[in-house]
């Protein structure tokens, strides 16, 4: 994004904080790149087969960000990560419908993305979201880096960014949090390295 896009998202957000509902359709194409890149991002890690196309995950995942009741938007980071926390929130919804559907072992998702680097462990995406809900309620704050990191493909700078946090900090809790989900999932936490 330029400088100007960057300011023109903002200027928007704020127009929705003053209750004027005609901003999203301007907000709309200038965040549907970054919102389909973070949607892509989520897909990946989807099984071969998946039903829910990105586009289809931006147009829901936009509709339920902007369409949030009481958003106190503050900037275009606090937007794209609220965005990414509404693509978790789909996908996991998605798999609930298809393991009800199919009664199969669900979706599977792993943690060997770059930015994880914990290995070729499957999981279902269903397991996934219940250990992080554990971790939620542990550490709300890590839980949210996961969620940014792992669901929205952010990096550590655009993570603290949107957590108001250092990077230091990020790194932290993306190390902790990790080794958390690894325990509670069943395999071993990665040697601690930065």
């Amino acid at each position: 994004m330029t400088d100007t896009s960057d300011h023109q998202v903002t200027r928007l957000l704020d127009e929705l904080n003053r209750g004027r509902p005609e901003a999203a359709d301007q907000l709309a194409p200038l965040v549907y790149a970054e919102l389909h890149r973070l949607a892509t991002f989520a897909m990946q890690r989807e099984s071969e087969g998946h039903t829910l196309q990105p586009t289809e995950l931006v147009h829901e995942a936009f509709i339920r960000t902007v369409g949030q009741r009481h958003a106190n938007w503050q900037n275009r980071s606090q937007f794209y990560g609220i965005a990414s926390q509404a693509i978790r929130r789909i996908l996991i919804d998605h798999a609930r419908r298809r393991r009800a559907a199919k009664r199969d072992h669900g979706i599977r998702v792993t943690l060997d993305e770059s930015i994880g680097e914990v290995g070729d462990h499957g999981l279902d995406l269903l397991t996934l979201n219940d250990a992080l809900d554990r971790l939620e309620a542990l550490d709300p704050r890590q839980a949210r880096v996961v969620e940014l990191r792992y669901f929205g493909g952010l990096s550590i700078e655009e993570t603290a960014l949107a957590l108001a946090i250092s990077p230091a900090t990020v790194k932290r809790d993306w190390t902790f949090a990790r080794a958390f989900l690894l325990r509670a999932l069943g395999g071993t936490p990665p040697p601690t390295t930065s």
